[in-house]
């Protein structure tokens, strides 16, 4: 894709990968440390592994020490067991608005909505995803953003992803999606609009490919 429709810039030093943007953004989220809105420049993925997360161990407060650490108080933060290495990135243009996603995607902790399978020990397979879109967002279209990009996760799950006992999986029980947008005031991101046309090609087409590849290993 072309360098100056890009709309951030990715920095990995493993067990950190950061999505940086250019200036700082709205972010709605439900990342376990900054959920909600909040104003930052950084989405940041921690890679973890069993040593990291032992069964009896308060993972918010563990992830919230860990950013301090790292100099990223209150960046909005997601934690995967999904190797870094197999990171998505995806762009869509429909008429004048650009979508650029980034997502990890495993499974080994996927449910179907509407029932609970016993969770897992830490650290599972979940998926990730962050949206980053150019026009500047209400607060009713971020909502609305963040349920096209739902949306666009589960379907994909569905087309491509496992059966499990209680029945086809429609996503994980720790998935975790942010949207990131400029500050301004577009009223609407639904499936009528150019921008939630966009948001579910890109996050449809990174979760499919995350989850065909899950699959296959």
């Amino acid at each position: 894709m072309s360098s100056e429709h890009r709309l951030f810039s990715i920095e990995t030093s493993p067990p950190w990968l950061t999505v940086v943007l250019p200036v700082p953004h709205r972010i709605l989220s439900w990342a376990l440390n900054a959920p909600g809105y909040v104003t930052a420049q950084q989405v940041v993925w921690r890679e973890v592994r069993n040593a990291d997360l032992p069964a009896d161990l308060d993972a918010e407060v563990w992830l919230r020490k860990e950013l301090d650490k790292a100099g990223l108080f209150g960046t909005p933060a997601m934690v995967t067991s999904r190797e870094l290495e197999h990171v998505l990135v995806r762009q869509a243009t429909v008429e004048d608005v650009v979508v650029e996603v980034v997502a990890t995607v495993g499974l080994s902790n996927a449910e179907r909505v509407g029932a609970r399978r016993a969770p897992l020990v830490f650290p599972v397979g979940t998926i990730n995803l962050a949206v980053v879109v150019s026009p500047g967002l209400s607060d009713g279209a971020m909502l609305e953003a963040v349920s096209i990009a739902t949306e666009a996760r589960t379907a994909a799950v569905i087309d491509h992803g496992p059966s499990i006992e209680t029945g086809r999986a429609t996503g994980t029980g720790t998935d975790c999606i942010a949207v990131a947008a400029p500050h301004g005031s577009l009223r609407y991101a639904g499936l009528h609009t150019a921008l939630g046309e966009a948001i579910g090609l890109t996050v449809y087409d990174a979760i499919s490919a995350g989850v065909r590849k899950w699959m296959r290993v």
